[in-house]
Protein backbone atom coordinates (compact mmCIF):
# COMPACT_ATOMS: atom_id res chain seq x y z
CA UNK A 1 0.00 0.00 0.00
CA UNK A 2 1.01 3.64 -0.87
CA UNK A 3 2.24 5.56 2.11
CA UNK A 4 2.07 9.63 1.80
CA UNK A 5 2.63 12.37 4.50
CA UNK A 6 0.84 15.36 4.38
CA UNK A 7 1.65 17.72 6.59
CA UNK A 8 -0.34 20.32 7.76
CA UNK A 9 0.63 23.82 9.31
CA UNK A 10 -1.64 26.11 10.95
CA UNK A 11 -2.93 28.23 8.03
CA UNK A 12 -3.29 26.01 5.41
CA UNK A 13 -5.84 26.36 2.76
CA UNK A 14 -8.50 23.80 4.24
CA UNK A 15 -10.09 23.19 0.58
CA UNK A 16 -6.82 21.66 -0.82
CA UNK A 17 -5.53 19.46 2.63
CA UNK A 18 -8.92 17.76 3.01
CA UNK A 19 -9.41 17.27 -0.54
CA UNK A 20 -5.99 15.58 -0.93
CA UNK A 21 -6.22 13.47 2.29
CA UNK A 22 -10.23 12.41 1.15
CA UNK A 23 -9.33 11.36 -2.29
CA UNK A 24 -6.09 9.64 -1.71
CA UNK A 25 -7.94 7.99 0.79
CA UNK A 26 -10.64 6.95 -1.26
CA UNK A 27 -8.63 5.53 -3.66
CA UNK A 28 -7.09 3.00 -0.88
CA UNK A 29 -3.80 4.85 -0.05
CA UNK A 30 -2.37 5.38 3.70
CA UNK A 31 -2.53 8.95 4.39
CA UNK A 32 -0.43 10.49 7.07
CA UNK A 33 -1.65 13.61 8.25
CA UNK A 34 1.23 15.23 10.33
CA UNK A 35 1.12 18.31 12.55
CA UNK A 36 4.23 21.00 12.50
CA UNK A 37 2.80 21.56 16.07
CA UNK A 38 0.98 18.80 19.00
CA UNK A 39 -2.42 19.56 18.48
CA UNK A 40 -5.82 20.68 16.28
CA UNK A 41 -4.46 23.03 13.45
CA UNK A 42 -6.77 25.89 12.44
CA UNK A 43 -6.96 26.46 8.86
CA UNK A 44 -7.11 29.91 6.56
CA UNK A 45 -10.70 29.65 6.79
CA UNK A 46 -11.40 28.60 10.49
CA UNK A 47 -11.56 25.00 9.59
CA UNK A 48 -10.35 23.15 12.56
CA UNK A 49 -8.44 19.33 11.60
CA UNK A 50 -6.89 17.04 13.87
CA UNK A 51 -3.85 15.78 12.53
CA UNK A 52 -2.99 11.94 12.74
CA UNK A 53 0.34 12.87 14.97
CA UNK A 54 2.96 15.29 14.79
CA UNK A 55 5.34 15.89 12.59
CA UNK A 56 7.80 14.76 15.34
CA UNK A 57 6.65 11.53 15.54
CA UNK A 58 6.98 10.80 11.80
CA UNK A 59 10.64 11.64 11.18
CA UNK A 60 12.21 8.42 10.97
CA UNK A 61 8.84 7.12 8.79
CA UNK A 62 9.35 6.22 5.22
CA UNK A 63 6.89 7.73 3.29
CA UNK A 64 6.36 7.06 -1.10
CA UNK A 65 5.40 10.76 -1.43
CA UNK A 66 5.04 13.86 0.12
CA UNK A 67 1.97 16.46 -0.19
CA UNK A 68 2.16 20.06 0.84
CA UNK A 69 -1.11 21.72 1.10
CA UNK A 70 -0.61 25.25 0.64
CA UNK A 71 -2.70 28.59 2.00
CA UNK A 72 -1.33 31.17 4.03
CA UNK A 73 0.47 31.79 5.90
CA UNK A 74 0.75 27.94 6.34
CA UNK A 75 2.89 27.73 3.39
CA UNK A 76 5.09 30.13 4.72
CA UNK A 77 5.43 28.28 8.25
CA UNK A 78 5.91 24.91 6.29
CA UNK A 79 8.71 27.35 4.24
CA UNK A 80 10.61 27.89 7.38
CA UNK A 81 10.31 24.59 9.03
CA UNK A 82 14.13 22.89 8.74
CA UNK A 83 12.34 19.55 9.09
CA UNK A 84 10.49 19.64 6.16
CA UNK A 85 13.15 20.94 4.11
CA UNK A 86 15.34 18.10 4.87
CA UNK A 87 11.82 15.68 4.31
CA UNK A 88 11.87 16.97 1.19
CA UNK A 89 15.38 16.73 0.41
CA UNK A 90 15.79 13.35 1.39
CA UNK A 91 12.59 11.96 -0.67
CA UNK A 92 14.26 13.51 -3.37
CA UNK A 93 17.94 12.01 -2.77
CA UNK A 94 15.86 8.47 -2.47
CA UNK A 95 14.09 9.25 -6.26
CA UNK A 96 10.87 9.87 -4.53
CA UNK A 97 7.87 11.98 -4.99
CA UNK A 98 7.13 15.60 -3.72
CA UNK A 99 4.29 17.77 -4.55
CA UNK A 100 2.61 21.09 -3.41
CA UNK A 101 -0.38 23.33 -4.54
CA UNK A 102 -1.11 26.78 -4.64
CA UNK A 103 1.54 28.32 -2.55
CA UNK A 104 3.06 25.53 -1.00
CA UNK A 105 5.50 24.67 -4.40
CA UNK A 106 7.68 28.02 -2.77
CA UNK A 107 9.06 25.15 -0.11
CA UNK A 108 9.99 22.78 -2.98
CA UNK A 109 11.39 25.87 -4.30
CA UNK A 110 12.87 26.76 -0.85
CA UNK A 111 14.68 22.83 -1.15
CA UNK A 112 15.90 23.09 -4.47
CA UNK A 113 13.53 20.58 -5.76
CA UNK A 114 12.01 23.03 -9.07
CA UNK A 115 15.57 23.48 -10.32
CA UNK A 116 15.59 22.46 -14.14
CA UNK A 117 11.67 22.17 -13.74
CA UNK A 118 8.67 22.97 -14.72
CA UNK A 119 6.02 23.95 -12.12
CA UNK A 120 3.23 25.69 -11.26
CA UNK A 121 1.36 27.73 -8.19
CA UNK A 122 -1.02 30.00 -7.49
CA UNK A 123 -0.35 32.40 -9.33
CA UNK A 124 2.07 35.44 -8.29
CA UNK A 125 3.58 32.63 -5.72
CA UNK A 126 6.58 30.79 -7.66
CA UNK A 127 6.53 33.08 -10.52
CA UNK A 128 7.13 36.40 -8.57
CA UNK A 129 10.33 34.25 -7.31
CA UNK A 130 12.09 33.84 -10.61
CA UNK A 131 13.61 31.42 -9.82
CA UNK A 132 16.51 30.67 -12.16
CA UNK A 133 16.31 26.85 -13.88
CA UNK A 134 12.79 26.62 -13.34
CA UNK A 135 10.11 26.85 -16.32
CA UNK A 136 7.00 28.11 -14.42
CA UNK A 137 3.62 26.85 -16.29
CA UNK A 138 0.41 29.08 -15.99
CA UNK A 139 -2.00 27.16 -18.15
CA UNK A 140 -2.28 23.57 -16.70
CA UNK A 141 -3.83 22.77 -13.44
CA UNK A 142 -1.20 19.98 -12.89
CA UNK A 143 2.18 20.03 -13.49
CA UNK A 144 4.35 17.08 -13.26
CA UNK A 145 8.20 16.78 -13.88
CA UNK A 146 9.84 13.81 -12.83
CA UNK A 147 9.37 12.98 -9.04
CA UNK A 148 7.83 16.38 -8.48
CA UNK A 149 3.84 17.56 -8.99
CA UNK A 150 3.03 21.00 -8.87
CA UNK A 151 -0.85 22.38 -8.68
CA UNK A 152 -2.17 25.81 -9.00
CA UNK A 153 -5.01 26.37 -5.87
CA UNK A 154 -8.10 24.96 -4.23
CA UNK A 155 -9.75 25.27 -7.67
CA UNK A 156 -7.20 22.91 -8.84
CA UNK A 157 -7.60 20.70 -5.68
CA UNK A 158 -9.15 17.99 -7.34
CA UNK A 159 -7.76 17.61 -10.40
CA UNK A 160 -4.16 17.58 -8.22
CA UNK A 161 -5.10 15.00 -5.87
CA UNK A 162 -6.50 12.58 -8.56
CA UNK A 163 -3.14 13.24 -10.17
CA UNK A 164 -1.29 11.90 -7.61
CA UNK A 165 -3.53 8.85 -7.37
CA UNK A 166 -2.93 7.58 -10.64
CA UNK A 167 1.01 8.76 -9.90
CA UNK A 168 0.80 6.41 -6.74
CA UNK A 169 -1.91 3.55 -7.61
CA UNK A 170 -2.27 3.58 -11.50
CA UNK A 171 -5.43 5.36 -14.09
CA UNK A 172 -7.51 2.60 -13.10
CA UNK A 173 -7.45 3.52 -9.50
CA UNK A 174 -8.05 7.00 -10.20
CA UNK A 175 -10.67 6.49 -12.89
CA UNK A 176 -12.66 4.29 -10.76
CA UNK A 177 -12.26 7.16 -8.03
CA UNK A 178 -13.50 10.40 -10.24
CA UNK A 179 -16.24 7.91 -11.28
CA UNK A 180 -17.31 7.62 -7.81
CA UNK A 181 -17.37 11.68 -7.09
CA UNK A 182 -20.13 11.67 -10.23
CA UNK A 183 -17.87 14.08 -12.27
CA UNK A 184 -16.47 13.79 -15.99
CA UNK A 185 -13.77 11.48 -16.35
CA UNK A 186 -10.70 13.66 -17.76
CA UNK A 187 -9.37 12.50 -20.65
Amino acid sequence: MARVLVPLAQGCEELEAVSIIDLLRRAGIEVVTAGLTDGAVTCSRGVVIVPDTSLDEVLGDDFDMIVLPGGLPGADYLDQDVRIRRMLQHMAEQGKYTAAICAAPKVLASAGLLQGKQATSYPGVIDAMQLEGTRYVDDQAVVVDGKVVTSRGPGTAMDFALALIEILVGAERHAAVEAALVRPISQ
